[in-house]
């Protein structure tokens, strides 16, 4: 957009009590705006150009408890080719921060899974949607019922290599989030993508904010004057 169009107004709608000054500044901030919504489009097109990248190493078997979330007994088995339930469409993996050594699930993950849990029915219409940490099903299950999971599918990698495999997990067994792309083609899984902002290298004043995209919470608070705050996280519970 040029600067003869960013000093003209853009629109005729005006508010309560708004000052030319207001004015002209907000008319800034929506060519900004108007910039950014371009900008995100033309790097979520390209993430569809991506070629596939390599074939699933193997096809990972995970453990699931039961669709309801009241019946603790109920556990599977289920393997990695069988998760394309909408048999055309891609499989977005999501690794939540649980791991067998952690005291608690990851404050952060569970405020994005609070929130993937109400998308989920819309996103599931289009997409395959799945959870995986490595803590033990029966300790999964556990959470999601104090969360009110009811409607992501959550496994369990505890018997498998996934979590390494992709990069949600180190040497160590430190867990990490990620998000990972996967396609079906006939008998073969790809892998097509995964946010690897979180392994690039760090920018002054600017954490991984690899899954920001996903996260409603941070967006929301982008809109206020306050912003995301310097030394605000989310927690498990503010009841204290």
């Amino acid at each position: 957009m040029s600067t003869t169009e960013s000093m003209a107004s853009l629109h005729s709608k005006r508010f309560p009590g708004e000052s030319a000054d207001y004015r002209r500044a907000r008319d800034e901030l929506l060519v900004a705006e108007i910039d950014l919504r371009r900008r995100l489009e033309e790097v979520a097109a390209l993430r569809r150009q991506l070629p596939f990248g390599g074939a699933l190493v193997q096809d990972y078997e995970f453990e699931e408890g039961a669709a309801d979330l009241d019946d603790t007994r109920t556990v599977r088995r289920v393997k990695f080719s069988e998760l394309f339930e909408r048999a055309n469409a891609s499989l977005v993996v999501y690794s939540f921060m649980y791991g067998p050594k952690m005291a608690h699930a990851c404050p952060s993950c569970t405020s994005i899974l609070d929130s993937l849990n109400g998308t989920a029915p819309h996103a599931t219409q289009r997409i395959n949607l799945i959870v995986v940490a490595k803590s033990p099903v029966e300790r999964l299950r556990s959470f999601a019922r104090e969360r009110g999971w009811r409607n992501l599918r959550l496994l369990s990698s505890a018997k498998n290599s996934y979590n390494a495999d992709y990069h949600a997990e180190d040497s160590d067994g430190s867990q990490w989030p990620a998000l990972n792309v996967f396609a079906r083609r006939g008998s073969e899984v790809r892998h097509c993508y995964c946010t690897e902002l979180l392994f690039a290298p760090a920018e002054k004043g600017q954490n991984g904010r690899h899954v920001d995209l996903i996260w409603p919470l941070w967006n929301l608070f982008d809109f206020t004057p306050e912003g995301r705050g310097a030394d605000w996280y989310p927690k498990l519970s503010y009841d204290t």
